[in-house]
């Protein structure tokens, strides 16, 4: 409802949910303290652009079940970067029970998650920060990826295509994924399948550019060759 309307009082809230306001109020301050809103005099806010609210929105369980096997590939010890995205972000709530794991990230949204794991150590690429991708992005960020080499990367996608492979819709985000792959021993692509036959604008790797692919059920027979001709691994999360 937050996501919808922007902004809602508490008493609207009780009304349409049949609740007291005291449970609202609750449930607000729950909400706030995990990073989801902004509290308002009298009601709430959402803590993040409409255009992120409406990506975290769509396929949550898809999402959800990529993102849970993402986690299963990372070890105790294990030096990650993971890119912006509303999947890749939700690779850090999976990683509980994981010890010493340290994520270099330009990925904001995933901090919602790595706060409240004491065993996550963060650090976080510089850049200019833009609230429609929760992602720190320019030459601050690509130059700081410089310092750091590590075992795993996982990148978020926009889109893929036979011809184009794996594709994003700005050239800066192509441009520092692209940079986080260059930076690692294994590469892991992390989407949903509606990604594919859809390519975006710019170009980051071609299939062999990366060593798996992490999606769902939903990849095609087609897709399913070209890549793995290409010898990238493929790994179908069930929901």
């Amino acid at each position: 409802m937050l996501a919808e309307d922007s902004s809602v009082s508490v008493s609207t809230l009780s009304q349409v949910l049949g609740v007291s306001v005291v449970t609202i109020r609750t449930d607000l301050g729950a909400l706030e303290e995990e990073g989801f809103i902004v509290r308002t005099h009298g009601g709430a806010m959402p803590a993040f652009h409409p255009h992120i609210l409406d990506r975290m929105r769509q396929g949550k369980d898809r999402k959800a079940a990529i993102a849970k096997v993402a986690a299963e590939k990372i070890q105790d010890g294990d030096t990650v970067i993971i890119s912006a995205g509303t999947t890749t972000a939700l690779i850090a709530k999976y990683l509980l029970g994981r010890r010493n794991v340290h994520i270099v990230t330009n990925n904001t949204l995933l901090l919602t998650y790595a706060r409240t794991n004491p065993q996550l150590r963060v650090t976080l690429v510089g850049g200019e920060f833009r609230p429609s991708e929760e992602g720190l992005v320019g030459p601050l960020a690509i130059q700081s990826l410089d310092q750091v080499f590590v075992s795993k990367a996982f990148i978020g996608v926009d889109g893929i295509s036979v011809k184009h492979g794996f594709t994003a819709h700005l050239v800066e985000s192509a441009d520092l994924v692209r940079k986080m792959a260059q930076q690692a021993q294994q590469v892991y692509a992390i989407c949903d399948s509606s990604k594919f036959g859809n390519p975006g604008f710019a170009r980051i790797l071609p299939f062999d550019g990366v060593d798996g692919l992490i999606t769902d059920a939903g990849l095609s027979t087609e897709f399913e060759k070209d890549l793995r001709e290409a010898g990238v691994s493929i790994y179908k999360a069930e929901q």
